[in-house]
Formats: C-alpha cells, structure tokens, sequence
C-alpha cells in the first residue's frame, strides 16, 4: 500500500467510523463498561459504619488502632485493543481482508472510547508482540491506531494468543478492557488450519494453552474476544481443482471442489472446529462475538453491548 492509498484508506475509516460512533453506539459502550474498577483514594480512621472487610489489619496493627481503605469509582477506563496481523489476517474472499475488517472495528470501538475521554491502547501480534503503543487520549492518537492498523508490517507470519495475553498481563497495572481482534485458525495447532480454513482431518483439539489463559487474563481485566470469520472459511466455492496454501504455514492442501462430497466435508469440518472453540470460550467465562467480514459489523456489535448490559443489570 502506498503512501496515498494508505492515506486514502485512513480517511475513508475515519468517515466510516465517524458516522457508526453515533449516540447510540456510545451509549451502549458506556453503559457496560464504565464504572468497571475502583481506585485507592485515601487510608483513614475507622468510624462506625465503615465495611470492617476494608481494614487495613497491617497498619492496624501497627498503629493500635483500626485504619480503613477509602476507595473511588474508577471514571477512566483504558481500552487496549489486541489486533491478530499475522499472515491469515492478509485473507478476504470480499470487497477486504480480514486486517482491514479488524481496522474498521477497532477504530469504531477506538473512536467511541475517545468521545467517552477514555484512553486506547493498541498492541498487534502474530506469533510475537509485534507493536504495542501505549494507552492514551484524543483523535489524533486514534487516527495513529488506525495507520499503524493498515500499514505495519509484521515480522512473523504464525500466531501466538498465549504469549500476547502474557505480554498484557505484564504491562497493564490497572484492570483495562481488551478487546481481543482474530480469527482463531491457530486455534487447532501448528498444520491443522489455513488462512481460508482447510484442516486436513476433523476433530483436531483446541489448544488449551492459549485457552487457559484467556480465562486468567479475564479474571483481571474484561476481555471481549471479536472472532473475525470470512464466510469462505466454511463455506468451498464449486471451481475444480484448488491449491490452498496456508498462510502461517506455507502447507500446501489440494482439493477437488467439484465433488459434493469434498464440499460437505470441508463444511462440516469448520462447523466442527467452531462449535469446539465456542465450547472452549464460554468455559472461561469471556464474552465472545463472531463478526462476519461480508456483514456490517455495527448492528451486531451494538447489539452485543446491549445484551451484555442488559446481563449486567439483570
């Protein structure tokens, strides 16, 4: 992408997100996750009335008498947005690719945090941390997010969650809320998946390194994953003979699209793989939210905050 194209494409997000971060988007992104966490304000006498589970017992202790943590609610939050660039990310049956999708929605989710005077933060990865910028605040760190969004280029070409929630688990003091962009094809292992999503065999194992993590990682922050599917990941198109190439992995797969049969297992594989990895997430208890790249992503994920405030208050 040249430097006018890439410019171009910045605009065109920004107008887009522009117009989708409306009153209503905001609200709902507001409603759920404000109010999340509370700060250490003061430590002070205690007086009668005061939680007696907010004792300072070691101060307590050493001064004779009771002391109390005073807490506020915390009224920044920090959004960090966890965006997979890896070479699966490079894929798109459509009008874009999956890295282009992922820009679109996280400058939508960037630019409503921005209007609510939240700082953003934005880490991508492949099989390394390849970028992490700092959380900070205003328009023109977003429209920095989204350049870096569409123009670094990554390193590596495999994916690696475990070690990216590691990396945010190590760097984030303060409970922050991730939103956590992939497509989840490393999710079957090394080999196993492609970049328009051909297992070799049915059946394959989540990994359960990543997904055990995710699960710790969101017992300290709130983790949103944003599954990004492109429908040719499970859907094969009739077109004869077909060498898929598997973008992480470089493996070649060959397959017969003319046969029904090869289509039916192609299917049923992926249906497969994605009734397994939901299985695995909502065991860790992190909200998740399979985005369609041939679909208008903001309904859905209005949607979605609505329903997770409408949990919370229930």
């Amino acid at each position: 992408m040249t430097a006018s194209e890439l410019l171009e494409t910045v605009r065109r997000i920004d107008v887009r997100t522009n117009r989708l971060v409306n009153d209503m988007m905001v609200g709902a992104y507001l409603s759920h996750f404000k109010g999340r966490g509370m700060d250490f304000e003061e430590l002070r006498e205690y007086v009668p009335g005061d939680d007696v589970r907010n004792i300072d017992w070691n101060v307590t202790n050493r001064m004779g008498r009771p002391f109390v943590k005073s807490f506020r609610e915390e009224r920044e939050l920090a959004v960090v947005l966890a965006v997979d660039i890896s070479a699966s990310s490079a894929f798109g049956s459509g009008n874009r690719t999956k890295r282009e999708f992922a820009a679109e929605i996280a400058a939508t989710l960037a630019m409503s945090a921005a209007k609510n005077g939240d700082k953003v933060a934005l880490l991508l990865f492949s099989s390394e941390v390849e970028l992490f910028v700092p959380a900070r605040k205003g328009r023109r760190h977003v429209l920095r997010l989204v350049r870096e969004l569409l123009a670094f280029q990554p390193r590596r070409r495999g994916t690696d969650i475990s070690g990216t929630l590691e990396f945010l688990n190590r760097v984030l003091h303060r409970r922050s809320i991730v939103f956590l962009l992939t497509d989840f094809l490393h999710s079957l292992g090394s080999g196993s998946g492609s970049s328009t999503g051909v297992p070799p065999v049915a059946g394959v194992p989540v990994r359960q390194d990543f997904v055990a993590k995710l699960g710790l990682t969101n017992t300290r922050h709130d983790v949103v994953c944003l599954h990004l599917h492109d429908p040719r990941e499970s859907i094969l198109p009739e077109a004869g003979l077909l060498s898929i190439e598997d973008a992480e992995t470089g493996e070649i797969f060959e397959l017969d699209s003319k046969s029904r049969s090869v289509r039916t297992r192609f299917a049923a594989v992926n249906a497969d793989r994605l009734a397994e990895l939901d299985r695995r997430l909502i065991r860790t208890g992190v909200d998740t939210l399979r985005l369609n790249t041939a679909e208008p992503f903001a309904p859905t994920l209005q949607r979605f905050f609505e329903i997770r405030r409408g949990r919370r208050r229930g």
